[in-house]
Formats: C-alpha cells, sequence, structure tokens
C-alpha cells in the first residue's frame, strides 16, 4: 500500500507504506471457504475489532501488524474507539479491495453483553462476504457494548478474569476501555488475580519492562532513538494506550507480580487480596455502587466487553 495513502489516512503524521501481509496458507491453501469468526467489540486500536482485521492481523506478519498498530496509536485512540470508520480500518479496506478479492471469505460475527464477571449474552450474529456484514454488527454493538456517562468517574475498579488476562498486554483493557470516562485526577484501580507477566511473547515483556507505560511524547521520542523500538511498532503502540498520559491514576493490583515490577513500569500498585477484600467483584454490580463507607465506585466486571465515557469528552 503506498505511503502516499497512509499519510492521507493519518493526517500527514506518518508516511510510510504498509504491506498487506497474511498468512501463506490463505493465499495458497486451495480453499473452497475461509470461515472467519469473531466477535465485533469496541478497540483501542481500529475502533471496532473483527471483521479484515481478522485477516491483514489476526494472520499478518509482522510489519504489516507493527505498523497498523502504531497507525491507531499516533491518530488518537479516544477518537478512534468505538467508531467504525477509522485510519486502521481505511488501511485494511484499502487491502481487502485491492489485494483480497479472490479470496473464499465469509465472516460470522458476534455481539455479545456482559451481564456479570462470568455470565455473557450472545445478542446478534452476522454472517456474510462483505463490509455490510461488519457495519451491521457495529451498528449493535453500539448499543449493547457501549455506555455513556452524564458524570466522569472519580473512581472506578475493573476487575480482570484470572483465566482470561495474564498479562498487561491483554488486561490494560481495563485503561483502553475507560480512558474517556475517567476524571481529571480520578482513579482506575484493576484487580488482576492473573497477571503473572507484561508482555505476550519475551520481546514484548522486555521492551514493557525496559520503557515501561511512559505516555505519547516519550514514547515517540523512544522511537525516534532506540533500534529495538522502533523495530517493534506495536510494542511502541501499547505502551501509548496503556499510559494514561498523567491525568488519572492507574492502581494494578496482580496477582503475581510484585511491587516493584508494577512500579517499575509506571503504574501505581496494591495489594490484590486487601483490594478483594475491599471491592469484592462478587458483592458488587456492574455501574455505579456505594460502600459500606459511604464511598462511590464505578465498577465493570469485564472491560474487553464494553466501551465506557463521559458523554461531553466523546463528543468533543
Amino acid at each position: 500500500m503506498p505511503a502516499d495513502f497512509i499519510k492521507k489516512v493519518s493526517g500527514g503524521k506518518l508516511d510510510y507504506d504498509w504491506p498487506a501481509q497474511v498468512n501463506k496458507l490463505l493465499v495458497e491453501g486451495g480453499f473452497d471457504l475461509i470461515l472467519s469468526i469473531g466477535q465485533v467489540v469496541p478497540h483501542e486500536v481500529i475502533g471496532m475489532a473483527n471483521y479484515n482485521k481478522n485477516i491483514f492481523v489476526g494472520t499478518g506478519g509482522p510489519e504489516g501488524i507493527n505498523k497498523s498498530h502504531f497507525l491507531g496509536a499516533v491518530c488518537d485512540m479516544e477518537k478512534i474507539m468505538g467508531r467504525a470508520d477509522t485510519p486502521v480500518r481505511k488501511v485494511l479496506n484499502y487491502a481487502s479491495e485491492h489485494f483480497a478479492k479472490k479470496l473464499p471469505i465469509v465472516y460470522a460475527l458476534t455481539v455479545v453483553s456482559s451481564d456479570g464477571p462470568r455470565n455473557t449474552n450472545t445478542r446478534g450474529l452476522f454472517i456474510g462476504d462483505d463490509i455490510e456484514c461488519f457495519n451491521r454488527a457495529c451498528e449493535l454493538c453500539l448499543k449493547v457494548n457501549f455506555t455513556m456517562l452524564d458524570e466522569p468517574l472519580e473512581k472506578a475498579v475493573v476487575y480482570l478474569d484470572g483465566h482470561e488476562y495474564k498479562s498487561t498486554w491483554l488486561g490494560n483493557k481495563s485503561i483502553y476501555r475507560t480512558r474517556m470516562a475517567m476524571a481529571d485526577n480520578g482513579q482506575l484501580i484493576v484487580l488482576a488475580p492473573g497477571v503473572r507477566e507484561f508482555g505476550e511473547d519475551k520481546e514484548i515483556d522486555r521492551l514493557i519492562r525496559k520503557y515501561g507505560y511512559i505516555g505519547t511524547e516519550k514514547v515517540l521520542n523512544a522511537v525516534k532513538h532506540n533500534e529495538d523500538l522502533k523495530a517493534n511498532l506495536s510494542a511502541a503502540a501499547h505502551l501509548i494506550h496503556g499510559s494514561s498520559e498523567g491525568r488519572f491514576k492507574i492502581t494494578y493490583c496482580p496477582g503475581k507480580l510484585s511491587k516493584r515490577e508494577i512500579e517499575s513500569v509506571n503504574f501505581s500498585y496494591a495489594d490484590l487480596s486487601e483490594m478483594l477484600k475491599k471491592y469484592n467483584p462478587e458483592k458488587l454490580q456492574n455501574g455505579f455502587n456505594t460502600m459500606p463507607d459511604g464511598e462511590k465506585i464505578f465498577f465493570i466486571s469485564n472491560p474487553g466487553l464494553g466501551l465506557w465515557a463521559y458523554k461531553n469528552r466523546f463528543n468533543q
């Protein structure tokens, strides 16, 4: 994909070309049908997950994945999340139209709601071979997975199921999906009993430990001056996404990482057992709760299934 297209969709912030990479089995496997199954949810990089993201990122190569992640990061995730038409989606749609028309892909997309820490319901199933299937799923996703708030949150508590979230790479959905709802100087508390590492692989884990969640300006500077981060733009994008940019406090309560490890990547730390006693996920309801001591909190049982925003911030 030509650099001038990337420059256009990024508003001039980037000017590299982009390779449409997929696993060679999709192209050379001789299949009569490629069935792509997945869930449409708000997403920090592309706006809404799934559809051709499953192809060009899910089966993609390192360069294609890294450059698309970085594109999403520099284009401001708060302008992207919850929207079907975004810079990264424009890139993938271009790739579908110009490079993948001969692939026999059919998409089966679900929309799922959460009714508690371990209770989910399928609300829609959309099957098709073009973008209309995705657009219809997005329309329902906005109704089911999007919570618009009349006031910003002073304190939010997010629970990460230990069977699903074992790293901050995934667990930082607690930050991505709530950041538009958080008040300036508010506090986000992340209950993470299963979190035992930062990255899903050794190199990502090393980069997160080396640089930490330091905010957009410092990450962009680090990319310019460090070859290891420049060579892994997905990690650079993740470091941007995991920072509150100094606007609100993030307190991680991990099951299997130490206080020193958590604070080394720029988060605050709290003991998990103590916080679980204070904020018991089994006793809290999704949304606003008033604690016995009168404290008011907003509880989220699964950040992967929704997006929360303060109405005025989202509209801006």
